[in-house]
């Protein structure tokens, strides 16, 4: 490959060697007419002061084209090594004077820049932006390939004016490295001048770039900007102030964040400020590069997810509280039931008992509505009347409201029955009224109104159920809020969307009406017109009770009178639980109905216990979540011990969050907390005929 040319460079003027070799003549001349030489000895001085003449000048060229490297030509060389693309330095007409390496290998032994063809005809017009100071862009064909080539303009110490061509990626990058840019910067012997235009990277990029006049950023111009920027900050006008793309008060949050060297920047966008944008400023001789990026889904993302962080937390913080609660009203239900044996019907205790009874279902109602917040709650379905069940909940729902809404239900005749979850509905009908409840305080409306009803395939059909088979039952509940934002409609049962300001929703309550709805087999619309308020109706499979076959009609005896049921019973029991209360009173009540109970308060002890009676325990009966040991591991360990016997496992946790621990287990049953002594012994007695 060959070699660049030398930096060495003869200094001969033709002109100037004839004018010496002219006046060494004239001297000689004169000198032979002052002597009266003769022709033949004048010609020889003159052919021999002509020699020595040229010999002299022929000195004087050798010597100057032997002198060193000029300084400038030494930077050069040095500046382009430290290039990782092929580099070259050019004169004004195209002449290359220093190549690097990578250079050489792409371009070939050409040490100039192309003549003719299109790729000349693009060189020139980058060279003539390269002449005003600007950056200039060519095409060149590197292999059979086009290349973009960036030319810059590079100033030198007393030297003529050349340009740095660098071949460049399809991206057009212009970045350099930092030790080719401390080179360049003592190569060319003065600082780059302000940027005037965008690179290529800037152009390209998927953000937005805009270039700026001015020493405050957010008050100075925008002289050029790539396409991004319209699609990130709206429309913009060459002229127009930086700022005005930032909403107002992101924007003077912005400015004493720079102030405080804080990078980036955090700002809402004018033309939306709901959107989010992180903003990057670089500064070059009073004029600035802002780079623009939107970052309004990032954050969103890190909201949700905070939120579901929070959401989880409280979950768990719920659960555990429940769990707790649950354990002590058990306590309190097994106490009251062994109160009500003493003082019946009649006695004047009775009705303060039973209303610590009725006190303490209501709090038992309360547990299950947090369990269900998160999502530990045991689905139990159950055939329904929808309005009894909004009559009952009427009251609970009018404390929810502030004196100034007014609650309104509609009980439609001949309603039908639903099998579903109450307490899931419950909380579903309330996250509708509380929903309307805060649109109404925020934008205004007096009214919230609950109507129930039986509607007919078509009718449900007309109504948003497009897919309705058979009659539905429905629940709507409408207020006569702003309505719902056309732009907001298809969102609204999204988890985590709200339209309410931060802090003040979670986003999880249409959502979780949405899972209820569908879990309870059926469909919920929404019918909404700005400023009309917002109607959200619930449909519901009717239930439809199974045909029995009547038996044939027994002959017809004498009424005898019914028998009390009987509770009593007999076996061993192991009574495991880690709350004193709970376990004390449940064992001292089915000891009271003839078992043998044996206690334990904690999952090793109990396993003791098993092992000291192995075969002769008829039932295990043992809390899920207690200290160390819990009970689906207790089970595992000791069912060596138990044989065949059943286990009974009570707990306020859903059966799912522990079913697949038991994966493989027979003769388990579960008892969801709280529980009163009717309900565990008529279980215990089931389980123990079962077995028998």
């Amino acid at each position: 490959m060959a070699e660049p040319p030398s930096n060495a460079k003869s200094r001969f003027d033709p002109l100037t060697g004839a004018a010496v070799v002219f006046f060494l003549l004239a001297v000689a001349f004169a000198a032979a007419l002052a002597l009266d030489a003769g022709p033949a000895t004048l010609a020889s001085m003159m052919l021999l002061i002509g020699l020595a003449g040229v010999s002299c000048l022929g000195l004087f060229v050798l010597r100057t084209g032997a002198e060193a490297p000029a300084e400038s030509d030494q930077g050069a060389e040095t500046f382009l090594q430290a290039l990782d693309e092929p580099a070259a330095i050019a004169s004004p007409d195209g002449k290359l004077s220093a190549a690097n390496a990578a250079w050489r290998e792409a371009m070939g032994p050409v040490m100039r820049l192309p003549k003719s063809g299109a790729a000349a005809a693009s060189l020139f017009g980058a060279l003539a932006a390269a002449r005003r100071g600007e950056l200039g862009r060519a095409l060149l064909k590197v292999a059979g390939e086009e290349r973009k080539a960036l030319i810059s303009p590079v100033e030198t110490r007393g030297g003529p004016r050349r340009y740095l061509v660098r071949l460049t990626g399809q991206s057009g990058t212009l970045a350099l490295p930092s030790a080719a840019m401390e080179v360049l910067n003592a190569f060319s012997g003065a600082k780059a001048p302000p940027p005037k235009v965008l690179d290529a990277f800037a152009a390209a990029s998927p953000f937005g770039a805009a270039l700026l006049e001015g020493e405050d950023p957010f008050l100075a111009t925008i002289v050029e900007a790539n396409p991004a920027l319209k699609a990130v900050a709206g429309e913009w006008e060459a002229g127009q102030p930086f700022g005005e793309l930032i909403e107002a008060g992101s924007r003077a949050d912005a400015a004493q964040r720079l102030d405080d060297g804080r990078a980036p920047l955090e700002v809402r966008l004018a033309c939306d400020p709901t959107r989010i944008a992180h903003l990057y400023l670089s500064k070059s001789d009073g004029r600035w590069v802002a780079y623009l990026v939107d970052v309004s889904e990032q954050k969103q993302m890190e909201v949700q997810l905070s939120q579901s962080q929070k959401m989880q937390a409280i979950g768990q913080l719920a659960g555990g509280v429940a769990h707790d609660f649950n354990n002590l009203l058990t306590a309190i239900l097994m106490q009251l039931d062994v109160l009500a044996t003493r003082h019946p019907v009649g006695d004047p205790s009775y009705e303060g008992l039973n209303e610590i009874k009725q006190t303490s279902m209501r709090a038992a109602d309360l547990v299950r509505k947090l369990l269900a917040f998160s999502r530990k709650q045991t689905v139990q379905r159950e055939i329904l009347d929808i309005g009894e069940m909004i009559s009952e909940s009427e009251v609970l729902l009018r404390r929810l409201l502030p004196e100034d809404i007014k609650l309104v239900t509609d009980y439609g005749r001949n309603l039908p029955h639903v099998r579903a979850d109450r307490g899931q509905l419950d909380t579903a009908i309330m996250n509708l009224v509380v929903n309307a409840r805060d649109a109404i305080r925020t934008h205004g409306g007096s009214r919230i109104k609950i109507k129930t009803g039986r509607v007919s395939q078509e009718e449900a059909q007309k109504l948003g159920y497009p897919s309705a088979q058979g009659d539905q039952a429905l629940i709507q509940v409408s207020d006569d809020g702003p309505g719902i934002p056309p732009e907001a409609m298809d969102k609204i049962f999204d988890p985590f969307f709200t339209t309410k300001p931060v802090g003040e929703g979670t986003g999880l309550g249409l959502a979780t009406v949405y899972g209820i709805v569908k879990q309870s087999d059926g469909w919920i619309s929404v019918d909404s017109r700005p400023g009309k308020g917002a109607a959200f109706r619930i449909f519901l499979p009717v239930h439809v009770p199974a045909v029995e076959v009547a038996p044939p009609p027994e002959p017809v005896a004498k009424p005898k009178r019914p028998a009390a049921r009987d509770l009593s019973g007999a076996g061993r029991i192991l009574f495991v639980e880690d709350e004193d209360a709970v376990r004390g009173v449940a064992a001292k009540l089915l000891r009271a109905r003839g078992y043998e109970v044996m206690e334990a308060a904690s999952g090793e002890e109990a396993l003791e216990l098993a092992e000291t009676h192995a075969g002769e325990i008829d039932l295990m009966i043992s809390d899920v979540v207690m200290p160390g040991m819990q009970g689906p591991e207790l089970l595992k360990q000791a069912r060596g011990y138990l044989g065949s016997a059943p286990v009974m496992f009570i707990s306020g946790y859903a059966e799912s969050e522990f079913s697949d621990l038991l994966e493989g287990e027979s003769n388990i049953s579960f008892l969801p907390k709280p529980i009163d002594i009717k309900t565990l012994a008529e279980r215990v007695k089931q389980e123990l005929q079962k077995a028998a």
